[in-house]
């Protein structure tokens, strides 16, 4: 006769249970569901072999963790191993688990077999509702507390160790810097449309957006401009020569006049849209230190905008790396492309990668391939920055410089190094640094020791 067993893992400790009669259960699966509930029908079902408390909070949180990723813990593994019959008589046991990957791990160690399907998930729902009844000495309300202090724990530690949480926060800033865009853009044609009527002449003198914005709030009533205003507008714009000719055209201007409660609210609208351009300032520098944090290679390839647009699009930075290099090619551009096989036309060369200045500066003929090479090299930095424990910007320099090459060869016919080859020097570089910070701290190592011995002496001699 087979034996069946099944192994519960609660935030109070690891259960393991005796199933008997598991195979008419199996064919009883309706019947098996229906008596789940009831704690007398249950228990003629299920018997308790053994139950290992965990001996703190801290050791349920990592062995939790462990089951979660599908490992064994040391604790669970010495646990089965005495709660199980001896090895020579396992290969008639079966084992019965939630996690397949957990019912991996444990075959491969224990040798015995290990399911979790048919009537496992049932037997699991009814133990899970009837725990703190089965178990001697444990109460409902001590098995609540018990799983709402390991939930909180363990969601705590799983934000605080996922290594590409900080993949949520460059979306979140290239997001918000595309709406500052937009917001900013249209916010100063309404600024131009409303204070040309005062002063139509400021558009042709100024017509970049910002500074006409910064203008409009500095000038207010062109009527009061003087010789006085020049060095303060020759600051805002730094130009002299503009400077002038704004006081110049201020004193033959064909604009109306404007009534002082307009202009304060212009002026107020002004400074609004100023302080939005500041803080689309701090947002871009504040992306350009993540990326250079999260993902330094890609950055360096294709900048921190178009890096920052082509992580939020897939989702994050692992997604991203898992992308082949086709894939990560016209990323951006899915309508297009559904489009092209739909109608049977060509399909589109790239997506977002279009805004990086490689495709700009290659030739009509070239643009496709030179993006093709691109996606290659950008696929390969962020696996580099995804995966490698240590963050570096050697091979991003190294991969902008193989796109140069590539340029180059398209322009000129000189042929470029091999990309095993450049990984290599890559490679070279970065052990390099790393031999040099490990000798680093080696120095600074014996000179805390040095200074604490003669401290040490020079107390002794006192």
């Amino acid at each position: 006769m087979s034996k069946f067993y099944v192994l519960f893992e609660h935030s109070a400790g690891f259960a393991l249970f005796r199933v008997a009669e598991f195979e008419e259960l199996a064919a009883f699966l309706p019947q098996v569901e229906e008596s789940v509930t009831d704690l007398q029908r249950f228990n003629a079902v299920v018997t308790l072999i053994a139950f290992q408390p965990h001996k703190s909070a801290i050791v349920a949180l990592e062995n939790i963790n462990a089951v979660s990723e599908g490992i064994l813990p040391e604790d669970l593994n010495l646990f089965l191993e005495g709660g199980l019959p001896k090895r020579k008589k396992r290969s008639k046991c079966t084992l019965g688990v939630l996690d397949p990957k957990l019912g991996a791990a444990i075959s491969e160690a224990l040798e015995i077999q290990c399911t979790h399907t048919g009537a496992v998930p049932e037997i699991l729902r009814g133990i899970r509702y009837h725990f703190h009844s089965l178990i001697k000495g444990l109460t409902l309300k001590a098995c609540s507390v018990a799983q709402l202090g390991l939930g909180h724990s363990y969601s705590r530690a799983r934000v605080k160790f996922n290594v590409h949480r900080v993949d949520n926060m460059i979306i979140q800033s290239i997001a918000l810097l595309d709406q500052l865009d937009k917001d900013v853009n249209t916010f100063s044609m309404r600024i131009r449309e409303w204070y040309s009527y005062h002063f139509p002449e400021l558009v042709s003198i100024v017509p970049e957006n910002h500074l006409y914005t910064k203008c409009a709030e500095f000038i207010k009533d062109r009527k009061t401009l003087c010789e006085e205003s020049l060095e303060p507008l020759t600051e805002i714009l730094g130009d002299s020569e503009k400077a002038q000719a704004i006081i110049d055209a201020s004193k033959m201007s064909m604009g109306m006049d404007i009534s002082p409660v307009d202009l304060i609210n212009i002026q107020m609208f002004a400074g609004r849209v100023v302080a939005l351009s500041n803080y689309r300032k701090q947002i871009s520098e504040y992306l350009h230190s993540k990326m250079n944090s999260v993902a330094p290679n890609l950055s360096t390839l294709v900048g921190d905008q178009v890096g920052a647009r082509l992580i939020s699009k897939a989702g994050s930075l692992t997604n991203l790396a898992k992308y082949p290099a086709s894939t990560l090619q016209i990323l951006g551009a899915e309508k297009a492309l559904f489009r092209a096989l739909k109608t049977r036309s060509n399909t589109p060369k790239y997506g977002l990668l279009y805004h990086s200045t490689f495709i700009g500066r290659a030739g009509l003929k070239n643009k496709g391939r030179i993006s093709r090479y691109l996606a290659n090299k950008c696929s390969i930095a962020s696996r580099i920055d995804c995966f490698s424990e240590m963050q570096s910007a050697v091979f991003g320099e190294k991969l902008r410089q193989q796109v140069e090459d590539r340029l180059k060869f398209y322009e000129t016919g000189d042929i470029p190094k091999k990309n095993i080859e450049v990984m290599k020097e890559a490679m070279d570089e970065v052990q390099k640094a790393v031999d040099a910070e490990a000798s680093a701290k080696k120095k600074k190592k014996k000179k805390k020791k040095k200074s604490e011995l003669d401290e040490s002496v020079a107390m002794d001699e006192d």
